[in-house]
């Protein structure tokens, strides 16, 4: 089984290695400011899962240059994607919208535009927007959608239903867009024949791309609360991984896999540990995938 990794869609498409370089717009969250909720998702840390972003007080030029020189040892003559990643970026002024994603988009080492938001977060002007970044360079819109089961939607306190998911593809299809699916796998209480059912159900949409992320449980999150009351049980490496390598036996090779783990911050890691071991759990990967038969790469290899 093969499945089309986003290293070998990258290199296929641009030619060169590139890196995605994690960028603040300082925006805030509908989930967050009380438009929605106030708590967030459950899960959601204090950095609106972007952790690992550039300063937002520096401008989106100066943060492209510092992320740039974080990542110098990783990559040489390379380019880059414009990933703003940190809570909702499309939920802020259009005008200031415009600004931000311009300045990034020119930027003459940046070949795409990747941007993290909500389905509930896409009116039309923002959505006009968008159309026009992307006759100047790719726009990916990055949506968390995270499960489609409802029960769990309202566990997580994610603040809208599986029906604002749907309209947003289809708006974004409407545009040329691709549309990246995130989806979290070990939500509370969802057994793997749940975790199959999303995958499923997202693999027979019109996405370009898909993020399977493990269930990180991160200090000073209304999950760590949950979790300290043992309420649920987070996975296994051992069951993780097996439960990767089936949810890619239904992703389409149309569909880039962006991601199949990821790696909380482990200052603020509370659960599972493990997952803060990132090269364990890469060699672990490898060596099950290829127990399991199943080989990275991509449409054309």
């Amino acid at each position: 089984m093969r499945y089309n990794s986003l290293n070998s869609y990258l290199k296929e498409k641009f030619g060169c290695k590139i890196y995605k370089l994690a960028l603040s717009g300082g925006l805030s969250c509908p989930n967050r400011d009380g438009t929605i909720s106030t708590g967030g998702c459950i899960f959601c840390s204090n950095g609106g899962s972007g952790d690992f972003a550039a300063d937002k007080m520096l401008s989106i030029t100066e943060q492209i240059e510092s992320a740039k020189n974080r990542v110098s040892a990783k990559i040489k003559n390379g380019k880059y994607i414009a990933y703003f990643q940190s809570f909702t970026n499309t939920y802020g002024d259009i005008d200031y919208l415009r600004s931000i994603f311009t300045e990034a988009i020119n930027h003459p080492d940046i070949v795409a535009l990747s941007i993290g938001t909500r389905p509930d977060c896409l009116p039309d002007e923002v959505l006009n927007l968008l159309g026009e970044l992307n006759k100047i360079k790719p726009v990916w819109v990055e949506l968390g959608l995270q499960t489609i089961h409802e029960n769990t939607a309202k566990y997580i306190n994610r603040g809208y239903t599986l029906d604002v998911f749907n309209t947003a593809v289809n708006n974004l299809n409407k545009i040329n867009v691709d549309v990246i699916v995130h989806l979290i796998i070990g939500l509370p209480f969802e057994s793997k024949e749940d975790i199959l059912e999303s995958v499923k159900y997202v693999s027979s949409m019109n996405i370009s791309g898909i993020k399977l992320q493990l269930l990180h449980v991160l200090k000073n999150t209304p999950l760590e609360k949950e979790y300290s009351l043992n309420k649920f049980e987070v996975l296994s490496m051992e069951e993780y991984v097996d439960i990767i390598a089936e949810c890619l036996r239904y992703i389409p090779k149309s569909i880039v896999i962006h991601r199949l783990t990821g790696d909380g911050p482990k200052s603020i890691l509370v659960a599972p540990l493990w997952s803060g071991n990132k090269k364990a759990v890469l060699n672990y990967m490898n060596k099950r995938f290829n127990e399991l038969n199943v080989i990275q790469g991509s449409l054309c290899s």
